[in-house]
């Protein structure tokens, strides 16, 4: 029997003419309805015609979380006055309500309303663009902008405009852009419809709690103790302040377990939600307290889509984990950030579901105006491998014709299609292979499916599927960090992963059975090791039963060859003990954490704690790396050998000539690399001369032009060409450090030719090769000494050098050498005065003078007055315009 009493008590109930409007006229519609309206549950009942108005239609709702959809399924069946099935599918067939997520499916043909995960969706439209049967399509909590969601998206609107013009779509949120998302689904045909549900259940009151003192930022997944004591201490305040359960909202797994430490001896059950949580957890939770007073610590998964039942406090710790991808590294990784304020009125409506409530946020009134609006789509921010690969099955491998609201970055993509070419996924026009597809089929990461379905012959599809399994959900951190350790804990573990995990292998065996033609998790090994050699263990527990090299591989040995199939640029040697170098060029380091977390006591170096730390190599297939740090944490990684690492990356191995510029001088070596791990080097005798030129130039460019020998008149020289080119421009070349480095081949092309190390370059006349730069070919070439004269001659005879280092040139002559020299000199065509330092006769300054008439005329005097007591042998004549020059003393003078 249907609960008209709930149904009629949700306000979203009086939108549903207008959006019931919208999707009979345009066909699609954008839905704002604020927490706690029933948008999640009501509206999908009432257009599939299960509340008794409007025909019936086969509606498709797509949730971004499990947990979500199954809620959202429950509560719609509860509102029908039945049940979601449980179990094996009965005999009738599952009821008008159903869903499916990843490894488990409740709907069979009588289904008229299923809740499906976005994941699910694309996987539906791949096998089925049209979505055959199904009439309306439901994005909910496409605020959230998860990359699955957008993906849909597009892929919804191309089949509307394609295939399928009467399939109807809504994208509903209860805070969103609707105007950006009502342009995205109306198209050419202008901006769809926006349906707003006003009015909220119930009021709910903000009250701001920041932590007395300031605590550090959060940074990677690191978040500070004492923001968490603060929060734990938020809750305390709020059962005592306030009635009913409460919910708190923390960024991660740890974060929730350190709070729920905090929170031991509370007079209330305490309860954990996350996406990794049992769904019986879960369920419990969405089911409701059996009068006892709960607290739930929940991550963002209880954000949307789901009424926790009894919750009237909510304690905010304002906080979300996202991911975000390292591109240059190939590392992607969780990261902590602030909420947007989208989240923060999302998690705030949870407190007013059913009643009145009030919200606790951790953060300052006046902080709140500068967090984001809302959050980064994951099109910007994340790995878009799995993305590029379902755009290329969709047809379009560029994604330029796909209707996103936001435009995937280019050199993200382009690191993707890097990915996928490697693995064979598509081709090099970027098109899907059929390997591609099948990989696409698997619902796996992309390096996932290519590991799965390399591995399987190698090792046997179950084993891979197991170990696949264990990467596609990374353990918990207390099964250490050595996969084929948490392999073996996965298998003997009663935990809620462990259940996860079983689940989910056998879905990926029976897959990758399917992707074969072969027989399942029962496919045997291929004889044969990965590498192509003989086998690299003795017997393994659980094998497949396979006859082949596969079978006699020990657990440690599957679990490498898949990680290192998964991330083969992942593989590592260690440089020393606890630190590897990866064959894409990326330190890592080991974080040190044994089976029980933490470092091992008196540790007192890089993974100490980590079983993994005597291995020569790994194969890690989880990684982050912490903000300011130049190496890579090793999260979870598989021993593996040399063998094994060149066959899982065989794109990376390569050998050849090496001659680079390396500390100082030029290295020639024949080198095996696989990647920038360096496998074998041994010394060159007869390097390639061209390969000795690049690294030649490369330490010229790299260390300067000091590596010549620039002597006095080497110098001189560059001076003067560089004074000619500053006062008169071309054709006289520029010769600063850059332009020479520059054109160097131009100019010292001949010494290069003979140059082998860096003691050649040190012989090499720099003067003479820069020589080379001037306009010979002009004839411009032969005026160089009367534009910028080395020396100049003056009145005594002696002929002086001119110092052109400066902004002017410099000519320092002792003062009687002038005497009678009315004028002073000029060089470059007589465009630049020349500036004369005049000296004692013991070479010291006396005076600095560019107009030696004036001079004579108005200083002389003064100078002569200083000077002529203290050098009383040489001449000072009254008039010096008529003296004659002498760089002699008055007596040599005189005797001629």
């Amino acid at each position: 029997m249907i609960r008209r009493d709930a149904l009629d008590q949700l306000p979203v109930r009086t939108a549903l003419p207008a959006l019931r409007a919208a999707l009979d006229g345009p066909g699609s519609a954008v839905l704002c309805a604020p927490p706690g309206t029933g948008k999640t549950t009501s509206v999908p009942l009432d257009l599939a015609g299960l509340t008794g108005e409007g025909p019936v239609r086969r509606v498709l709702v797509a949730e971004p979380r499990r947990m979500a959809a199954r809620a959202a399924a429950r509560r719609m069946a509860w509102l029908l006055g039945e049940e979601v099935g449980t179990g094996a599918a009965p005999a009738q067939g599952w009821g008008p309500v159903g869903f499916t997520v990843r490894g488990e499916r409740r709907a069979g043909p009588r289904t008229t309303v299923e809740v499906v995960t976005t994941g699910v969706l694309l996987q539906r439209l791949q096998r089925d663009p049209e979505l055959a049967g199904v009439d309306v399509v439901v994005l909910d909590e496409c605020h959230e902008r998860h990359l699955d969601a957008d993906t849909s998206a597009a892929f919804l609107l191309d089949v509307r405009e394609t295939l399928r013009p009467e399939l109807r779509l809504v994208a509903a949120s209860a805070t969103t852009d609707a105007e950006g998302w009502a342009r995205l689904l109306g198209g050419a045909q202008g901006a769809a419809p926006v349906v707003e549900a006003t009015g909220v259940s119930h009021p709910v009151e903000v009250v701001w709690a920041p932590p007395e003192r300031p605590v550090r930022p959060a940074h990677g997944t690191r978040v500070d103790p004492a923001l968490l004591t603060h929060v734990a201490g938020v809750v305390r305040r709020a059962l005592r302040e306030r009635t009913g359960d409460v919910l708190c909202f923390l960024p991660g797994v740890g974060e929730i377990g350190r709070v729920a430490g905090e929170l031991a001896g509370v007079d209330a059950e305490v309860l954990q939600v996350h996406g990794r949580a049992p769904a019986e957890v879960q369920d419990a939770v969405l089911a409701g307290g059996n009068g006892v007073r709960r607290v739930v610590l929940a991550t963002s998964v209880a954000e949307s889509s789901l009424t926790v039942p009894g919750v009237r406090v909510v304690v905010d710790s304002g906080l979300a984990r996202v991911p975000r991808t390292d591109h240059a590294r190939g590392l992607s990784a969780l990261t902590t950030v602030r909420a947007s304020r989208a989240a923060a009125r999302q998690r705030a409506g949870r407190a007013g579901r059913e009643a009145p409530g009030a919200v606790y946020r951790c953060w300052a009134e006046g902080e709140d105006g500068r967090l984001p609006a809302f959050p980064d789509p994951e099109i910007r921010v994340a790995d878009l491998t799995a993305f590029a690969l379902q755009a290329a099955c969709w047809g379009d491998p560029a994604a330029d014709g796909l209707a996103l609201l936001d435009a995937p970055p280019a050199g993200a993509l382009a690191a993707a299609r890097e990915v996928l070419t490697a693995i064979g996924a598509v081709d090099g026009a970027g098109r899907a292979t059929e390997r591609g597809v099948r990989m696409a089929r698997l619902g796996l990461h992309p390096r996932l499916a290519r590991a799965l379905l390399d591995g399987a012959p190698e090792v046997g599809v179950r084993r891979a599927a197991e170990v696949v399994a264990l990467l596609s959900e990374e353990p918990p951190r207390a099964y250490g960090d050595d996969l084929a350790a948490a392999w073996r804990t996965a298998r003997r573990g009663g935990d809620a992963y462990g259940a996860r995990w079983r689940q989910e292998a056998r879905r990926l065996a029976s897959a990758a059975g399917e992707s074969r033609g072969g027989s399942g998790a029962g496919g045997e090994p291929r004889g044969g090791s990965a590498a192509g050699g003989e086998p690299r263990g003795g017997s393994a527990a659980g094998a497949d039963g396979g006859r082949g090299a596969g079978a006699q591989l020990t657990d440690d040995a599957v679990a490498g060859l898949v990680a290192a199939l998964a991330f083969p640029e992942r593989v590592a040697r260690a440089r020393r003990k606890g630190s590897y170098l990866m064959a894409s060029g990326t330190g890592a380091e080991l974080a040190g954490a044994q089976a029980g977390g933490g470092h091992r006591p008196g540790s007192s170096g890089p993974g100490d704690g980590s079983g993994l730390r005597d291995a020569e190599w790994l194969a890690v297939a989880v990684a982050d790396r912490p903000v300011a740090a130049a190496s890579a944490r090793v999260r979870l990684a598989a021993v593996i050998d040399e063998e094994t690492a060149c066959a899982a990356a065989p794109a990376l191995y390569a050998s050849g000539e090496e001659v680079r510029w390396s500390e100082g001088d030029v290295v020639a070596r024949r080198v095996t690399r696989l990647g920038a791990i360096e496998l074998a080097a041994r010394p060159l005798t007869a390097p390639d001369p061209g390969l000795l030129r690049d690294a030649v130039v490369s330490g010229l460019r790299r260390e300067g032009l000091g590596l010549l020998r620039w002597s006095a008149a080497a110098v001189s020289l560059r001076q003067r060409m560089a004074f000619v080119h500053r006062e008169l421009g071309a054709p006289w070349p520029d010769i600063s450090d850059a332009a020479l480095l520059e054109c160097v081949e131009e100019w010292l092309g001949v010494e290069l030719g003979r140059a082998r190390r860096r003691a050649d370059l040190e012989r090499v006349d720099a003067g003479q090769a820069l020589a080379r730069l001037l306009p010979w070919a002009t004839g411009e070439a032969a005026r160089f000494d009367e534009l910028a004269p080395e020396r100049i001659e003056v009145p005594s005879g002696s002929r002086v050098r001119v110092d052109y280092g400066g902004a002017q040139p410099v000519l320092a002559v002792k003062l009687q050498e002038l005497f009678g020299w009315q004028e002073s000199p000029r060089v470059a065509g007589g465009r630049v005065p020349v500036l004369v330092h005049l000296l004692s006769p013991a070479g010291r300054p006396a005076a600095v003078t560019a107009d030696l008439a004036s001079f004579w005329r108005d200083g002389y005097r003064s100078v002569r007055a200083e000077l002529r007591g203290r050098y009383p042998k040489h001449p000072w004549p009254e008039d010096p315009s008529a003296a004659e020059p002498t760089r002699h003393t008055s007596a040599r003078l005189k005797r001629g």
